[in-house]
């Protein structure tokens, strides 16, 4: 087969979007290797190393008037160019394919990673709704195959844009293999000096966003009386991290929350080791469409501790501490729980890593490309 790809956010997205790229094309590449896959990008970065794979062609925009507008040849124009290079399957990454596709003559398949931005349209600018539902509503109406990373995004199409539920495949995404090499304990302690780091602490990792709940936290180490472990706190915001800082601040929890992109440029290669050497992992996100950093924790053997509801228990299962994330006195138990009940948190690490078998590379890679052949077996459009 002549698999396609809308490889924007593999180039040119650090986080969850990218992630979520890099991962599905190296798997597929890496374990399909029979296949062609054509990398389709405005733009080339050193986030991905196409290079590396025999199998792997990067198409860029060729024409002056497409080299202008990068946005507009992924948009629309790719679709032009699927046939000169023999395509089977276009499979668009994140929420959207190029307009035109379905007059094309090849598969198309979409992977949809939420829609919270229909859920909580007023944490999103109105011009960002209107463009985000209107590449969304009609990626699910014109792909042959709508993959949902979770069977909360399955439901949420389903009630949401109303898309029939026999179109759609839950494919659980995997995260980067490097999660689950085991790092030891000297090596952990250097990368910490390296970024003046506490040798005990919770982790948050994630957008500081108004959703993602970084201000519950921030709450909870404030009911516990600064008996709490430090937080660590990866990610970055904007107005809502201004918030949360300022509640640091009011509260005197200054010394015990480091933000990490403001002490150092922290390197991604060190990010296992940062899950590893923490005491757990606190993700109290009102709601997410699968919650990557869990998965990535479960790998590292780290603790988990996360919200009731939405996609959260698909992801941790049986191995994570559930939470009321609108509740700052739940999140402050369960730090006090994790911090203090070892016989409790060697149960977690094992849980962790047996559930973390369902989300690996191979799994997932396996599971889209049966997608891909099924899509090609009920023949052309």
């Amino acid at each position: 087969m002549n698999i396609g790809f809308d490889a924007k956010r593999a180039y040119q997205n650090k986080t969850g979007l990218g992630n979520y790229s890099r991962t599905l094309i190296h798997s597929l590449a890496t374990f399909h290797p029979e296949h062609q896959y054509y990398l389709f990008a405005p733009k080339i970065t050193g986030m991905f190393a196409a290079g590396a794979y025999s199998n792997m062609h990067t198409v860029q925009p060729q024409q002056a008037l497409h080299k202008l507008f990068r946005s507009a040849w992924r948009s629309r124009f790719i679709s032009g160019e699927l046939s000169r290079h023999k395509l089977d399957i276009f499979h668009g990454l994140s929420h959207e394919l190029p307009f035109g596709i379905h007059k094309t003559g090849v598969k198309s398949i979409v992977t949809m990673h939420d829609l919270i931005f229909e859920r909580y349209p007023e944490q999103y600018n109105p011009i960002d709704v209107y463009t985000y539902r209107k590449k969304a509503k009609y990626a699910c109406e014109k792909a042959d195959r709508v993959v949902a990373i979770s069977q909360q995004t399955k439901d949420d199409l389903v009630h949401y844009y109303q898309t029939p539920p026999e179109k759609i495949s839950v494919a659980y995404q995997a995260c980067d293999p490097a999660f689950a090499i085991e790092h030891p304990k000297a090596h952990i302690n250097v990368m910490l000096d390296k970024y003046n780091l506490p040798k005990e602490y919770f982790l948050y990792v994630g957008s500081i966003i108004e959703r993602k709940n970084l201000l519950g936290i921030v709450k909870a180490m404030s009911l516990l009386n600064g008996a709490s472990l430090p937080l660590v706190v990866l990610g970055d915001g904007s107005g809502y991290k201004k918030k949360v800082k300022e509640y640091v601040s009011e509260h005197g929890l200054g010394q015990k929350v480091f933000f990490l992109n403001e002490m150092a440029s922290f390197a991604y290669h060190d990010l296992p080791a940062l899950y590893q050497g923490a005491a757990g992992l606190i993700y109290p996100s009102v709601f997410e469409g699968f919650g990557i950093p869990i998965l990535e924790a479960l790998w590292s053997q780290t603790p988990v501790i996360t919200s009731q509801g939405s996609c959260f228990h698909e992801t941790g299962g049986e191995a994570a501490l559930y939470i009321d994330p609108l509740r700052p006195e739940s999140i402050a138990h369960a730090m006090e729980r994790v911090a203090g009940d070892t016989a409790l948190v060697n149960s977690m690490r094992l849980k962790g890593l047996d559930h973390a078998q369902q989300f690996t590379a191979q799994k997932t890679a396996e599971v889209v490309m049966e997608i891909y052949q099924h899509e090609l077996r009920t023949g052309h459009r």
